[in-house]
């Protein structure tokens, strides 16, 4: 995985909104969950969700006035989500081929909001889970994004230091994340849900699609001064 003066220890990918076009599926399945079940939609709820862990997300929609636990929300909001992915989840165009060819020359890691269930289910539908070295989601550690701890955790699971580490990340709560846990962002803007100003400004790169990330684009990001 890339020779003795590569100055890039990993890569590690977001999922949602990096490699598969995702986020608008987890908004429009939320949005219809609540309003099914008698809760109240707020102006900041799709900002305010984006990035949160599982136990968050779910804990958050009790705050909307659904009956029921976090637990059972959880897991009947995934079910739905893997329902929409169905046999083929939405793969951004360019992005496995993107994977791939970085995965020639860095180890990489996956670093994500989404549940286990959905993590393993699409890197295995789209057959990515060769190219990934570890994944993690952020139900797994203790803060979802902005907090630094799913990509810390990554990078630990990989054995190599978060600041040797570039992350390619879509949204405002990802870019804040990466940047939080001391590696440089690529920031792939989300289409739907574009990131903050402030939150583009943390990238050392910025591209338009996935699928225009290289290894050249990684090395660059890596050489930028922070």
């Amino acid at each position: 995985m890339g020779g003795g003066t590569n100055p890039v220890a990993a890569v590690v990918f977001d999922l949602d909104g990096v490699l598969i076009d995702s986020e608008q599926v987890w908004d429009e399945v939320r949005q219809a969950y609540v309003a099914e079940r008698g809760g109240r939609w707020e102006p900041d709820s799709t900002a305010r969700m984006m990035g949160m862990s599982t136990a968050e997300w779910s804990t958050y929609l009790t705050s909307l006035g659904i009956a029921g636990t976090p637990r059972r929300i959880a897991a009947e909001v995934i079910d739905l989500v893997a329902a929409r992915y169905g046999a083929a989840p939405p793969l951004l165009p360019g992005a496995v081929e993107a994977v791939q060819a970085i995965a020639a020359h860095h180890l990489l890691g996956l670093a994500s909001s989404s549940p286990r269930a959905l993590i393993e289910l699409v890197l295995d539908r789209s057959g990515l889970c060769a190219s990934f070295a570890v994944a993690v989601s952020s139900e797994e550690v203790s803060r979802g994004k902005p907090a630094p701890e799913v990509y810390l955790e990554a990078a630990r699971r990989l054995g190599v230091p978060a600041a040797a580490c570039v992350a390619v990340e879509d949204s405002s709560n990802g870019l804040r994340a990466a940047s939080a846990a001391g590696m440089a962002v690529v920031a792939v803007p989300n289409a739907h849900f574009p990131p903050a100003a402030d939150a583009l400004a943390l990238a050392a790169a910025t591209v338009p699609v996935t699928a225009d990330l290289t290894v050249d684009v990684i090395r660059a990001a890596a050489a930028r001064p922070r």
